[in-house]
Parts: structure tokens; C-alpha cells; sequence
């Protein structure tokens, strides 16, 4: 047998018997894929939690920031005012101290999160629904989230009536932080909790599970390439076989396995390809150079004096501008404190010290500015900057129920490229001054085969809406049909092995 009729056999081999468990897999993929399209993983994202939050009163509030214990702060949103169970409170976020929050009444720390006060918050996140104290939790299928880890334990709280689910209360702030409908969960079984097998992850940081979805992602990833070589191998482009058809196979489950394979193929391999390097195997899409000094962009320092520590002075600006905060977000930008203000509805305001011992008011910060403080995030020169004033490639927004549909991305957004070995690009946000993301070429690429080829997202193809959306679930159909018919090649093959 010579090397080329060797190969073949080899190829149809892996082919055959990777086959046998990665077409289960991927069947069940595709299905949980279609589902993720419409629910996705449970989440609170920003604008559910805004929504609920109540409003900022000038009358009831507040101590002034130079009363609450730690007089440092980093730039990013390292101090918050918002209302928890109907009272003001700060949240700090200090870096190395977790999450603290201190009554706004009286700048106390607030105590220990009883499951009385945990239910008193979710009374005002659901004003109007039956609430029942389930326990207090560090992880459950739900709430794998890194981002939790600061709030844990989280007490876990039914909602009965006509929208029944469950909400998360963290154990060290009281706030709401992630919201569970009973419809989302049921759907999320057969959908995202199916698609990212969390049936065997344990914690929010789990490198055995990690490497367990890497090596099956791996496996089928290699029974997709090699049944697209087999297909083809196998097809008769010129001429036919002694049955009349191009492909040599009589029997309907493999005729049809071989047909499908050919139209749905290379989706099939591109999706399953993709979704083995959304798991960042051997850090490959990690950065490989210096990242951004963040601290040095938002140039953190003492906690601000005169107008801009007395929140009711802040809040009273923002009504007399007509704007009705329920957050304040304390930063810095370039060593300028400012007040990010939220309302109900997301919309941000920025408040900055006018320089005559009043406030101002304004929509975003001045491309100049934002651009100044860029240049402290690498010791590298600038090649490059344009306001974005619509999505592009790397920036663009998801609707809620993607995977990364809770992110922030206003617009205008400043974008920034330096010129250090690894050709970081940088967003920033000019409506909140925040730096979004940053992205080396490694990260870039990253982008392309994970998100792109998973995700159809490119903000052209996000315009399409349903249309893409149909496409999608076409192909996922079409993708579906071919992994079932090799369930059942493959049952059949393994049933023979015991006869």
C-alpha cells in the first residue's frame, strides 16, 4: 500500500471513529446554538438593573465623599452613589479590597447582608411580585460569572407569580445582581448551560473543564476536517458511479450523511473550528507584549474636595439640566475627577468641576482630552486616532441576549493605535471616559476566528437583523441533519462491534 492510499485510510479512519462521538456533540450543539440565538445565558445587564433602580434625591442625601474611610480611589468607577433597599448607599470598589459599601446617611460601613435585607432589595427590583428567601449561596449553575466573585455568597431569592425565576442578592452590598427568569432557565438547559457543557464545570475558574470542552472542541473539530476531505475524496466530480449518482453510496443514511456533508461541510467545520478557539487554547489570543497602563490614563488619586464631593450639589445640577440620575460613578481621567451620572433609561451625563466653584454638565468628553490621557497608556508613540461615530469591526454592540450583550459601547468612541510591538489598538468611550477594550494583533485575530466565524458579527451583518438570524438557524438545520445521520451511522458501526 503506498503513502497516498495509506493517508487515505488513515483519514477515513479518524473520520469514522471520531465521528462516532463527536457527531452526538455537535448535533447537540447545533440545537443549543439555535436556542442561544434568542435566550441567552441568564444575566442582569446594565439597563435591567438601571431600569430598577430608584431615583436620587437631593433631599435625602447625602454625606459628603471626604467622610467615608479610604481616600484613594482608582479611576474606574472606583466609587458609586446609588439606593439599595431604599436607602443611599456608596459602593467602593477599591483594587486589592474587593466590594465595600458604607451607608450614604451617615458614611458607616454597612453591616453583614441579612436575608431579611436581601429581601427588602428585591422588593425594590420586583416592586410588585411575591418574593420567597431560598438560602445563601457561593456558586450554582447560574452563577459561574467571574464577575460575581466579589459579591459571594449571594443569597438566592424565588419570585412567584406570573413571571416566576429567581434573583441573586450579593452578600456584601445587597444589590441585585443577577436576575434568573424561570422561562430563561428552562430554555438555557437545552440552550447555553448544553452549549458550554456547565454540566461539568465547578466554579467560576475551572481549568479541567476548560480543558475538557478544548479537547472535545479539538476532536470534532478533526472529524469535521477530515469528513470534508472524505466527501470530497469520495464524490465523482467528473463522470459517475456504476449506480448513476456521484456518490458511491446506496444506503439512504449514508447517501444522505454524504450529500448534506458536502452543502453544510465547511459551516460545519468553520463553527465547530471557532468554537475551540473561543476557549483561547495555550493562551494563543492572550496579549503577548505590555499591556495598557490603565492607571496612569485614569491617573487615580485622593478622593475629590469642594462642589464635586457633595453629592445632593451634583444630583441638584443634574435636575436643573433635566436630568433624573439613579447612579453616580466618581473617575478620573488624566488626574480630572469627574461624576458620571446614569438614569433609568442608561443615558450618561458627565459632571466636571466648571473651574469657578460651580458644576457643568456635558454629553461626552472632548476627543482632545480623552486623547491627552491615551497617550499615558504605553510608553509607545501614537500612529493613529479617529472619533467613531458609528460601529466598526472591534466596537460594535450586541443585542441583550448574546454572550456579550451586557457591554457598554456608547458612541462617540475614540480609537486609538500605538505603535508597540503588538500594534495595540484602544476604544474608549467618550460618553463615560472609560477605556472599553484594547486589542493586540494576536487579540485582532482572535476576534476573527472566534467571534466572527461563531457569530456572523460584523456590524454590517448585525444591520440584517432577522435575516441573519434566519441564515443562521438554515444552516444550523442543515448542519443538525448531517450530524444526526452520523448518530446514526455511528450507532449502527458500534452496535456491529457486539453482535
Amino acid at each position: 500500500m503506498n503513502l497516498m492510499a495509506r493517508t487515505k485510510r488513515l483519514t477515513y479512519l479518524v473520520h469514522r471513529w471520531t465521528g462516532v462521538v463527536g457527531c452526538m456533540l455537535m448535533a447537540l450543539w447545533f440545537v443549543s446554538g439555535i436556542v442561544m440565538l434568542f435566550v441567552g445565558y441568564p444575566k442582569l445587564t446594565p439597563w435591567e438593573r438601571l431600569a430598577a433602580s430608584p431615583e436620587l434625591s437631593v433631599t435625602e442625601c447625602c454625606v459628603t465623599l471626604d467622610t467615608l474611610p479610604d481616600d484613594r480611589f482608582v479611576g474606574d468607577a472606583a466609587v458609586v452613589l446609588t439606593v439599595i433597599a431604599d436607602t443611599p448607599a456608596y459602593v467602593l470598589g477599591n483594587a486589592g479590597k474587593g466590594v465595600l459599601a458604607y451607608s450614604a446617611r451617615d458614611g458607616q460601613r454597612l453591616g453583614p447582608v441579612t436575608p431579611e435585607r436581601a429581601l427588602a432589595q428585591a422588593a425594590v427590583f420586583l416592586p410588585n411580585a411575591t418574593l420567597r428567601y431560598d438560602d445563601a449561596i457561593d456558586e450554582d449553575r447560574w452563577t459561574h460569572a467571574r464577575s460575581l466573585d466579589a459579591h459571594r455568597p449571594l443569597h438566592r431569592i424565588s419570585v412567584d407569580g406570573p413571571l416566576p425565576g429567581t434573583l441573586y442578592v450579593s452578600g456584601v452590598t445587597g444589590q441585585v445582581v443577577l436576575d434568573a427568569p424561570l422561562s430563561q432557565q428552562r430554555w438555557s438547559y437545552v440552550g447555553a448551560w448544553l452549549h458550554w457543557l456547565y454540566m461539568f464545570k465547578d466554579g467560576s475558574v475551572d481549568p479541567i473543564w476548560s480543558w475538557l470542552v478544548i479537547g472535545l472542541s479539538a476532536l470534532c473539530t478533526v472529524s469535521a476536517l477530515s469528513g470534508c476531505v472524505v466527501g470530497v475524496w469520495r464524490w465523482r466530480f467528473n463522470g459517475r458511479y456504476k449506480t448513476g449518482a456521484r456518490t458511491p453510496y446506496r444506503e439512504p443514511w449514508m447517501r444522505w450523511h454524504h450529500i448534506a456533508g458536502l452543502l453544510f461541510g465547511g459551516v460545519i467545520l468553520a463553527w465547530i473550528f471557532s468554537g475551540l478557539m473561543s476557549m483561547n487554547p495555550l493562551g494563543i489570543f492572550s496579549p503577548k507584549h505590555i499591556k495598557p497602563n490603565l492607571v496612569a490614563y485614569y491617573g487615580g488619586g485622593s478622593l475629590p474636595a469642594g462642589p464635586l464631593a457633595q453629592p445632593s450639589r451634583v444630583i441638584q445640577t443634574l435636575h436643573q439640566s433635566g436630568f433624573l440620575p439613579v447612579e453616580l460613578h466618581w473617575r478620573s481621567l488624566n488626574a480630572e475627577t469627574y461624576v458620571l451620572a446614569y438614569d433609568r433609561q442608561a443615558h450618561t451625563r458627565l459632571v466636571r468641576d466648571d473651574g469657578q466653584g460651580g458644576l457643568a454638565v456635558s454629553l461626552s468628553w472632548p476627543a482632545a482630552q480623552a486623547l491627552a490621557a491615551a497617550a499615558q497608556l504605553f510608553s509607545y508613540p501614537l500612529i493613529g486616532n479617529e472619533v467613531l461615530r458609528v460601529d466598526d469591526a472591534y466596537y460594535y454592540r450586541r443585542h441583550a441576549e448574546a454572550m456579550n450583550g451586557a457591554r457598554q459601547l456608547g458612541l462617540p468612541a475614540l480609537r486609538v493605535d500605538f505603535a508597540d510591538p503588538g500594534r495595540t489598538r484602544v476604544y474608549i468611550d467618550l460618553q463615560t471616559g472609560a477605556v472599553v477594550t484594547s486589542l493586540d494583533t494576536s487579540q485582532r485575530t482572535g476576534r476573527w476566528l472566534f467571534y466572527f466565524l461563531h457569530s456572523w458579527d460584523t456590524p454590517g451583518l448585525l444591520r440584517t437583523g432577522p435575516l441573519r438570524d434566519l441564515v443562521i438557524m438554515v444552516l444550523s438545520l442543515g448542519g443538525l441533519a448531517v450530524t444526526l445521520a452520523g448518530v446514526r451511522i455511528g450507532w449502527r458501526r458500534v452496535m456491529r462491534l457486539y453482535k
